[in-house]
């Protein structure tokens, strides 16, 4: 997948003692509100210690290497509104969850001196009315939280109230802060860009290379992933029914069933939509004899997402002219992933591939100049028809790593951990006038997850096969 950008409006957190309510509400007369504060047995939660705990600690301990003397203020960030009183589903903030495991809002991570403090909400005290009457944090409308305590002892990290991180801010301490996650923190310090803008890049950084907890959650969004892909293919009656929306419906219940939830909007491109690399719109028809474009990934109950895409034939047989593009794309990916290895450049795998379209597109007839012409950074006309770059980091975030200093990625190596996508793809727009008609409209994009290893790159995702007679027989097989 290429990039995609949040538009959603924040809801800051609130402290504690607000009551997120709505003029719709009904009113709560004193009785009815002492009646509720009475009569409640004590019940805990079954927290189980998080399998993440250990690797955490270390991460802090790098991070915290890095910053000696300083405090490190890190949030999880709030609630994002999605129309009036309803909230976009909640989803922790990256380096917040990389650095503690915890996925509840509103809590912030601070790191200092080596020691680290998790400013957590916990459930309300039924002796108030946020457990009955808050919308947003009330136990009675949307289930509950846990205490302070289970927490820490699921974490391994001590804890204490959010309403005690103004207070524990408003020391002299030299801080940095993760700025634009929670607007709340951002007012409690006062900004120096240039030391936070220092702290997101070391956050990025720290993530580039995965350790093995890492690489086994990416290798379970795969897994996920492929599932997610062979119930879009069971279903293909349905989707030549129902179109493009069958498949993110059935993809996402997929995703939701053994994850988390989808890594990022599913891409459901049939026909001329495949050559809109980000149609996230989902809402045209399944046409037989058009290529279906898919890029999706299940993002794992731990956040670490998979990003895989595959091209189709609807009717389960590419004609000649497809199989022959579709040939091309995946020769062009083949060479990016031979071009994986420990110490080759990032940018490799892109080279690689891009040599191999640019030939293609050459063959074709297509560019104005040789191949050779086109691949030079001053020329690039190949372009027209691949449009993207080939490759980007992917780990928590889709697109991982992104404050990264730009030397290091992308313009640096890859080292062994790392794990990176390989996507190439051509693209044929309907109304492009220097294509043959028969090409017109036709998008063709293969994506696989690796890893770099010591002797080069595993695929994380090749149990979803890539060979266009593979794929016949795959379809066929699940279709029954």
């Amino acid at each position: 997948m290429t990039d995609a950008t949040d538009t959603s409006t924040e809801n800051p957190p609130e402290s504690s003692s607000e009551s997120h309510t709505e003029s719709h509400d009904p009113a709560v007369p004193e009785a009815y509100a002492a009646f509720m504060r009475t009569g409640w047995g004590d019940r805990g939660l079954e927290v189980p210690v998080h399998p993440v705990t250990d690797w955490a600690r270390a991460r802090r301990r790098r991070l915290g290497e890095q910053f000696p003397g300083e405090r490190l203020v890190i949030p999880s960030g709030g609630f994002k509104v999605r129309s009036n009183d309803t909230d976009y589903r909640f989803r922790s903030d990256t380096a917040h969850t990389y650095l503690s495991g915890n996925q509840t809002s509103d809590a912030v991570l601070v790191i200092e001196d080596g020691d680290a403090v998790l400013y957590a909400r916990p459930r309300s005290s039924r002796d108030t009315d946020e457990f009955f009457r808050d919308r947003q944090y009330g136990e009675l409308w949307v289930g509950r939280r846990p205490s302070l305590e289970e927490i820490s002892a699921a974490l391994g990290v001590q804890t204490r109230h959010i309403d005690d991180l103004p207070h524990h801010l408003s020391g002299s301490a030299k801080t940095r802060v993760l700025r634009g996650v929670d607007p709340r923190v951002d007012r409690l310090v006062w900004g120096d860009g240039g030391r936070d803008t220092e702290l997101a890049r070391v956050l990025s950084e720290l993530r580039l290379v995965k350790d093995e907890w890492e690489i086994a959650e990416l290798q379970t969004a795969c897994d996920i992933t492929t599932l997610g892909f062979e119930d879009s293919v069971r279903e293909w009656d349905r989707v030549l029914e129902h179109g493009e929306r069958w498949i993110e419906g059935t993809f996402f219940r997929r995703a939701r069933a053994m994850g988390n939830d989808i890594g990022y909007d599913s891409i459901v491109g049939g026909g001329r939509h495949a050559t809109t690399l980000h149609w996230i719109e989902n809402s045209g028809p399944v046409t037989p004899g058009d290529l279906l474009l898919l890029d999706m990934g299940a993002e794992a109950s731990s956040l670490y997402t998979a990003d895989v895409t595959r091209t189709l034939p609807v009717d389960g047989t590419f004609t000649p002219v497809q199989r022959d593009l579709y040939s091309l794309v995946l020769a062009a990916q083949q060479a990016g992933l031979d071009a994986v290895r420990p110490g080759a450049a990032f940018r490799a795998a892109h080279e690689a591939a891009m040599s191999v379209l640019a030939h293609g597109l050459e063959d074709l007839g297509l560019l104005p100049v040789s191949a050779e012409e086109a691949l030079s950074p001053d020329s690039r006309v190949y372009a027209r028809w691949t449009l993207h770059g080939t490759s980007h980091m992917l780990g928590m975030d889709v697109h991982d790593c992104a404050t990264a200093d730009t030397r290091i990625y992308p313009g640096g190596d890859l080292e062994e951990g790392m794990v990176l996508t390989v996507e190439p793809g051509l693209y044929f727009q309907e109304d492009d006038l220097l294509v043959p008609e028969e090409l017109r409209g036709i998008g063709i994009r293969i994506e696989d997850d690796v890893v770099v290893t010591p002797e080069g790159a595993r695929n994380l995702s090749a149990a979803l096969p890539r060979d266009p007679g593979e794929i016949e027989a795959w379809m066929a097989r699940l279709r029954g």
